[in-house]
């Protein structure tokens, strides 16, 4: 199949020939038909890097009368980012079309310049909600003309709550426009705007939903919490060639993780929501041209950052959402590459990643923490390959050879090298001297140590579990395993909702219908006023400070009547 046997314009295929466009993308085969041919609205679901902006992008452009100088076609995008690479794309595909006219229409752009742009006349108005509606209400933008809306990464759209701005958008095109969204992932929410906006629209899917792309191997390194910091660095130390995004799910650990890195000396810049549109465009350009080859970033910031050469996703903490890791890891393997998508976890998040592997269909494999002598096998090697592979300017260096070649001529060949290989890997051997293996071992005790624990009486010692250490509060709230709770949800919540100084968390204890963790005891009444009103999971949250005899006595009332209902049921 060719792009031509699916009747692509001449034109346009001459543009993306220049572009390297041989033969359609499974996605553009499935699309471009039914959006040049047909007139019913369509939802096409496709992993990311597939080519989903050519497969609405080539017939969208198609379907335009250029002689008509007002606007036609709308795409909307959640991101300015990905705003600016839909019309970038578009444009390199109408190259030998100069009449179109294509606008991306976004914020933390100059708007004037933007009216001054409509005022001209386009027929393909790119935009992010926000700005696009901005100028409908100044009465710069009429969409009276619009035949073709194309909703991109309608999930992230949902997500980031733009669905109020879609619906005012929509109340100013014509209802009998066409209408087509694009999705990485089909969430239930996704499904429901699909409902509300659109008229019986035909699905298509290329490969399973929710399924990670093929060409991606998918692993992870067991730790314990607090060294994922540390396997992140031999994880980035054992990749010499590493490309990567980190991903954090919070601002402030994205921008924690981004400062330990360059601190470290990796070459690294954080991406989140904090920064300035500015800032954001600096971040990106360096790592685009690989001046910083370590993006530390939060899952909306990352959204429209188009890199189709990452080696690694790496997922710091572990999304709550499962379409959401399909989306990360989908930013890997693109192109016809491999990629690898990486997992650091600790042993309370093994559940979820089995969840992650039922839906995607596919196994991660356990891979046991790089040691320290693997790394520096692999460094040194890599210097190895990059010494072969220097290109010599021969008439410049054969200049200052002779006089080098002097002050060294007392060294052997063997020497000469090691003093070359120290210089590159002292920093190296020097932090991972006696580097203890930092993977977490999961000790389960047998069944028959189970029993015999479950027979010794219970002792004193279980309320002093519940006894705060020194010059610290225990914190009681209403939430534990049963519900789904576990450390990582506690900290993800006091970082929302404690605003000023951070607190530190002691040891944590989770119960089955509670938990308990220590702050200072400077900070204890800060957090329980903080988590009034928080929520986990629709469920309201209590916290106080907690009273070791009364959670002792809670505790021991609550496996007495156990132990009673289980006798009544003989």
């Amino acid at each position: 199949m060719t792009f031509e046997e699916l009747g692509v314009r001449d034109d346009l295929l001459r543009g993306i020939e220049e572009m390297g466009f041989e033969t359609p993308m499974p996605v553009q085969e499935k699309v471009i038909p039914v959006l040049l041919d047909g007139d019913h609205d369509l939802v096409a679901l496709a992993q990311t890097g597939t080519g989903k902006t050519a497969a609405f992008g080539l017939p969208l452009i198609q379907r335009i009368d250029i002689h008509k100088h007002v606007p036609q076609a709308l795409i909307l995008a959640p991101t300015r980012e990905l705003c600016l690479q839909i019309a970038g794309d578009l444009a390199d595909f109408s190259k030998y079309t100069p009449e179109l006219e294509i606008l991306p229409v976004y914020g933390g752009s100059s708007i004037e310049s933007q009216i001054k742009a409509l005022r001209k006349g386009v027929q393909i108005i790119v935009a992010t909600p926000g700005r696009l509606i901005d100028l409908i209400n100044r009465g710069v933008v009429k969409l009276a003309d619009v035949h073709t809306v194309v909703l991109d990464e309608a999930d992230e759209m949902l997500n980031m709550g733009f669905v109020d701005s879609i619906n005012d958008i929509l109340s100013h095109v014509p209802e009998d426009r066409k209408m087509l969204m694009f999705s990485a992932t089909m969430p239930q929410e996704v499904a429901k705007i699909s409902k509300r906006f659109m008229k019986d629209p035909e699905e298509i899917v290329v490969g399973t939903r929710n399924e990670g792309a093929k060409n991606v191997r998918h692993i992870y390194y067991m730790v314990n919490a607090k060294d994922k910091y540390l396997a992140l660095k031999r994880i980035a130390d054992n990749n010499p060639n590493i490309y990567a995004i980190i991903f954090c799910r919070t601002r402030r650990d994205t921008q924690e993780i981004a400062d330990k890195l360059i601190a470290d000396g990796y070459n690294a810049d954080a991406l989140h929501g904090d920064l300035s549109q500015q800032q954001r465009d600096i971040v990106m350009k360096k790592f685009r041209d690989r001046v910083i080859t370590l993006l530390v970033a939060t899952d909306v910031a990352a959204r429209g950052l188009d890199v189709d050469d990452l080696t690694h996703v790496i997922n710091f903490g572990l999304p709550e959402d499962t379409a959401v890791y399909t989306h990360r890891s989908g930013r890997t393997g693109r192109a016809g590459k491999t990629g690898v998508s990486i997992a650091i976890i600790h042993s309370r998040e093994k559940g979820k990643l089995r969840e992650i592997e039922r839906i995607i269909g596919k196994k991660f494999e356990h891979k046991e923490v790089p040691t320290p002598e693997h790394i520096i096998e692999k460094q040194l090697y890599n210097l190895a390959d990059r010494l072969e592979r220097v290109e010599v300017n021969e008439s410049e260096i054969n200049r200052y050879l002779p006089g080098v070649a002097k002050k060294l001529s007392w060294l052997t060949t063997e020497d000469l090298l090691k003093r070359l290989l120290s210089l590159e890997f002292n920093r190296l051997l020097n932090y991972y001297k006696d580097a203890p293996k930092i993977d977490f071992i999961d000790e389960k005790p047998s069944k028959k140590d189970r029993k015999d624990k479950d027979r010794e009486p219970r002792s004193p010692r279980e309320k002093d579990r519940r006894t705060a250490e020194k010059g610290m509060a225990r914190i009681y709230v209403n939430v534990g395993k049963a519900d789904g709770f576990y450390a990582g949800n506690l900290i993800e919540i006091l970082n929302k909702s404690i605003n000023g100084q951070r607190v530190d968390v002691g040891r944590i204890d989770l119960m089955p219908s509670y938990s308990l963790f220590d702050v200072k005891k400077g900070d204890a009444h800060r957090v329980v006023s903080a988590l009034k009103g928080a929520e986990f999971f629709g469920k309201r949250l209590y916290s106080e400070i907690a009273d070791a005899e009364r959670d002792y006595a809670r505790s021991s009332d609550r496996k007495t009547k156990k132990t009673k209902n289980k006798g009544k049921g003989k």
